[in-house]
């Protein structure tokens, strides 16, 4: 019965707005034809009001659905059967409420961040203590922050697609009923980034030793792995497609891909870095590690174990190209078509060989067992002094040797992706075009120039994401920078979705869909949820007016110890 309400009240407002539409234009023509009457009176009479529309058809249909609904819902009532269907009059006020809430939390992020940023970094930098990337469950802010950055970026790609009319919906076969907006998908992120920001710094204040422990340091990380988790899952209607999309990638090349598939497989490749660091996580649970309080020199041994070092890490590294090339396997299985399937399998494969040679080739052995020699004599340990020496001497001809190949395969991967990103993917880089494409959907050309030359630069970077860490290469990013790089590549695939989906929506490039016409998508701000009645304008006032008050309350406070404690300080000085 819901279903059926939905498309009632779809064709009722509908026809309700073409009636509205029809009587605009019927009456802009009745003035035009006076006009014409007075200016020729020869000609008078030559338009008539019969050759305009006026709106009957669509007021009839608009009527007969006020029939139905009232004989089918309402007990024949037509007056009940118009207040259910007919807009509210508050309607509006809805997202006005929403961008509120959203403004003003906002604010608290804003504010939040700038506290961390200096209190956990900066601030410890100028008293020369450990900053928050040196403390021991640091990894796991970082992993979480990756997928919190690209909820924001989704939310973000979201509302590009809307402005231009990309129908990402239709090309992704989303269900309209269960996709959230871009402003729904903020609001989200915008609270997952509250705690987020709050568990980080509560922790590290804890584990700084500059708050009572009252709560254990690992209690907050081990909090903020919950809330995650709680947040991948629910709401279940709306997180539902992203996991059967997620089941289908890791079953590739068992199922046929689609074109969602195929772009969570793509965004996989982008989130290596997220990945090591969630791994890490694991790691941290299962160990125990998290339990610890306060000992910042804490060397968590697993991380220096063969199976973490040898094996999952370079697994993590490449799991996610192995995956993309067996779907253009599977691709070309299903279409039978080489180009481009086999071409883009390639350009995985070439990804691959750089994780792969820097992982698992002697020469990187080579490099591991002389860093060990090198610790070895920082300890003082003669034993080790006629093995480093020897192990100097063999291995620089080599390892430069390495270097260079290395290097070699580092530039081609990264040459060979950018060609991909421009010519294929987004459908640019035609000489007859400007070195564009055909009926472009974004309004400035300049934009599509300017990344174009971004994805250059980007694509190098992300190339260095899939270079396992300590491996020994001279362009391997230090650890401190893994944040930025991952934060960088997150961003360059949220810029390639812009352009490869327009490009998916103007031509069916890969022939996941037997018609090549996309509908243009329209936002008519609303969800489909007609069953949802509620308002939410007065809980937005009463979080905003709880929210003044908590801050009012410890300001007042703060303000209130500091004159105590001043006055104290004044009190002791004068009895001294």
């Amino acid at each position: 019965s819901d279903s059926i309400k939905r498309a009632i009240t779809d064709i009722y407002r509908t026809a309700k707005l073409l009636h509205n539409f029809s009587i605009m234009n019927y009456t802009g023509f009745v003035k035009i034809a006076k006009k014409f009457d007075k200016t020729f009176p020869d000609l008078k009479g030559t338009f008539k009001g019969n050759n305009c529309d006026d709106g009957k058809q669509s007021e009839i249909l608009a009527a007969k659905m006020e029939r139905i609904y009232s004989k089918w819902f309402c007990d024949g009532d037509i007056r009940e059967a118009q207040a259910q269907i007919l807009t509210k009059k508050g309607d509006g006020l809805l997202t006005d409420w929403t961008q509120l809430r959203l403004g003003y939390r906002l604010g608290m992020c804003s504010i939040l961040a700038m506290w961390v940023a200096w209190d956990c970094v900066w601030g410890q930098f100028s008293r020369g203590q450990v900053s928050i990337g040196g403390r021991s469950a640091f990894p796991v802010f970082r992993g979480i922050f990756g997928l919190l950055a690209w909820h924001w970026f989704w939310g973000v790609a979201v509302y590009v697609w809307t402005r231009y009319r990309i129908n990402y919906i239709y090309l992704f076969e989303f269900d309209p009923r269960n996709v959230d907006t871009p402003i729904d998908i903020f609001n989200s992120a915008v609270d997952e980034t509250l705690v987020f920001l709050i568990c980080m710094l509560m922790y590290y204040k804890s584990d700084a030793g500059d708050m009572p422990l009252w709560i254990p340091p690992g209690a907050y990380p081990s909090f903020l792995i919950i809330y995650t988790i709680k947040c991948l899952l629910f709401p279940w209607k709306i997180r539902l497609p992203m996991w059967i999309a997620v089941k289908q990638v890791i079953m590739a090349p068992f199922v046929a891909p689609t074109f969602f598939v195929t772009y969570v497989g793509d965004v996989s490749t982008s989130m290596v870095k997220v990945f090591q660091d969630l791994l890490w996580t694991v790691c941290f649970v299962v160990s125990g590690d998290f339990i610890l309080m306060g000992n910042e020199d804490h060397v968590h041994e697993w991380t220096g174990h063969f199976w973490y070092k040898k094996i999952a890490i370079p697994l993590v590294c490449l799991l996610p190209l192995w995956i993309r090339f067996n779907q253009c396997l599977r691709r070309y299985l299903d279409t039978g078509k080489r180009w481009p399937h086999l071409a883009n399998a390639f350009k995985y494969a070439l990804s691959q060989s750089v994780t792969l040679f820097g992982a698992f080739h002697p020469l990187y052995l080579m490099h591991t067992k002389q860093t060990d020699l090198h610790t070895a004599l920082l300890h003082d340990d003669d034993d080790y002094d006629d093995d480093y020496d020897t192990g100097i001497a063999i291995g620089n001809y080599q390892s430069n040797l390495f270097q260079l190949f290395w290097m070699g395969l580092f530039v081609s991967s990264s040459l060979y992706s950018f060609f991909w990103d421009v010519y294929m993917d987004w459908g640019l880089g035609r000489p007859e075009y400007s070195f564009l494409g055909p009926r472009l959907m974004f309004p400035k050309k300049t934009s599509y120039y300017m990344v174009m030359c971004a994805d250059l630069v980007m694509r190098f970077m992300w190339v260095l994401t899939l270079v396992p860490p300590q491996s020994g290469a001279k362009f391997e990013l230090p650890a401190y920078l893994s944040a930025i790089s991952m934060t960088v590549e997150l961003f360059r695939r949220t810029i390639w979705s812009f352009f490869r989906l327009e490009h998916e929506h103007r031509q069916n490039t890969e022939g996941f869909r037997r018609v090549n016409v996309v509908p243009l998508h329209f936002d008519h701000n609303h969800k489909h949820k007609y069953h949802q009645t509620k308002r939410v304008g007065w809980k937005v006032l009463i979080e905003i007016v709880v929210v003044t008050s908590i801050v009012v309350a410890l300001s007042a406070v703060s303000v209130i110890v500091a004159q105590k404690s001043a006055n104290l300080k004044l009190s002791h000085e004068s009895e001294l």
